[in-house]
């Protein structure tokens, strides 16, 4: 048993503990109303002090959540901000490129350019007197000649989506190109590259149906069918174009860097990307793959079946008659593809920046000028309508 005098100190000690207490709940109310007083003037209309206290309540509430609102918004920004600075800086710092050009050498860049401005002329020249020899004659209103007149157009895009800026940079000493421009170049630069070669096998699979099967050729290559194939040949290429421009553009550059070519190529441009370029280099393996090799394997086996056509023929000279009409076309896709897999398909410890450049400059600059030439000295047809082209032309200038 404790003894009374101490149960009392207890009691006593419990009674001025509840009285601190109830001293700062009085304390804490009258702080309420004078913030209340002073805050909402208003507030001696409100009777029941019940209300008062739901609505300071609801006042705090809002105040938390606005608060934690605006503790949210601010984290959200800092964990931001630097992120978009960065990007901007990136896009900013890629607003143009450096294009090496043709040769590092001043000296040379003269001699170069009043030859490749030379090589230009000439190739728009001649792919224009083969398309207006095309339009103009009705005896060369063929599939053949019809596309031949759209190789000639995609050579002149091809050779102007190159050369012309390059002209224009060593003109004004300024061997720059914007990141829009240099993603402009490449769309176009890849879309006429592709249809040449989507073109040379179509032509050859012209010569295939009128060499094997010359019985059904106005059967097969019609009107309606060469036009569809025409058709999917811009179709895919563009496809193809669109898919590499896109995937470039997705692409981060840290630095603004040197192309060690003469125009906006992938690989080269891939080389002073700072992002992860793994989809963008299966995408050129497979597409890039894709559109060279298909093309060329239909080439070659439409002209095994030519020349094992070719050797069945027993008339004498019907053969090197029937195989002379394929001389042209065969003479540009090897000028073609030869160097257009010396470029792409060749290991990396023989390739050189210098080696590439050479064989991006025949391709894309010496093979359509000399395709003009090729089908128009090797073709009677050809060289008759040009003449008759150029007879007119003069007969009505005088």
């Amino acid at each position: 048993m404790m003894p009374r005098p101490l149960l009392g100190e207890i009691s006593l000690y419990h009674r001025l503990n509840r009285g601190k207490e109830r001293g700062k709940v009085k304390n804490m109310e009258f702080f309420r109303r004078k913030e209340l007083k002073e805050v909402r003037p208003d507030s001696r209309k409100h009777q029941d002090w019940g209300v008062v206290n739901l609505n300071t309540d609801l006042g705090i509430g809002r105040l938390r959540s606005q608060c934690l609102q605006l503790k949210t918004q601010s984290y959200i920004l800092s964990f931001l901000t630097p992120r978009c600075f960065r990007l901007m800086e990136n896009h900013s710092s890629i607003s143009e490129f450096f294009l090496q050009g043709i040769s590092g050498f001043p000296e040379q860049q003269q001699l170069l350019y009043g030859l490749f401005l030379c090589m230009y002329l000439v190739t728009l020249t001649g792919n224009v007197l083969i398309i207006l020899a095309i339009g103009s004659d009705p005896h060369l209103h063929t599939p053949m000649y019809f596309f031949l007149a759209n190789l000639s157009f995609a050579d002149m895009g091809l050779i102007s989506s190159t050369v012309t800026k390059m002209l224009f940079n060593v003109q004004t000493q300024h061997h720059t190109i914007s990141y829009t421009g240099c993603l402009i170049q490449m769309y176009f630069f890849l879309m006429f590259g592709d249809l040449d070669s989507f073109f040379l096998a179509v032509m050859a699979y012209d010569r295939y149906v009128a060499i094997c099967r010359p019985l059904h050729y106005s059967t097969i290559m019609s009107a309606r069918f060469c036009v569809l194939m025409l058709a999917l040949c811009w179709v895919l290429t563009n496809v193809v174009a669109l898919t590499h421009t896109l995937l470039m553009a997705r692409l981060s550059f840290c630095v603004s860097g040197e192309i060690a070519h003469f125009f906006c190529d992938i690989t080269p441009v891939l080389k002073l990307s700072c992002s992860d370029t793994h989809i963008n280099e299966l995408m050129v393996f497979a597409l890039g793959g894709t559109v060279l090799m298909v093309p060329f394997v239909s080439i070659v086996i439409s002209y095994i079946h030519i020349v094992f056509a070719v050797l069945r023929v027993r008339t004498p000279g019907g053969g090197t008659k029937a195989f002379s009409t394929c001389s042209s076309h065969l003479c540009v896709v090897c000028v073609f593809y030869g160097t257009l897999f010396s470029a792409y398909l060749c290991p990396p410890s023989v390739v050189s920046v210098e080696k590439d450049i050479a064989a991006a400059a025949v391709y894309t600059v010496v093979t359509p000028m000399l395709n003009p030439f090729i089908y128009s000295l090797r073709n009677k047809d050809m060289k008759g309508a040009l003449k008759r082209l150029l007879c007119s032309r003069r007969i009505f200038s005088s």
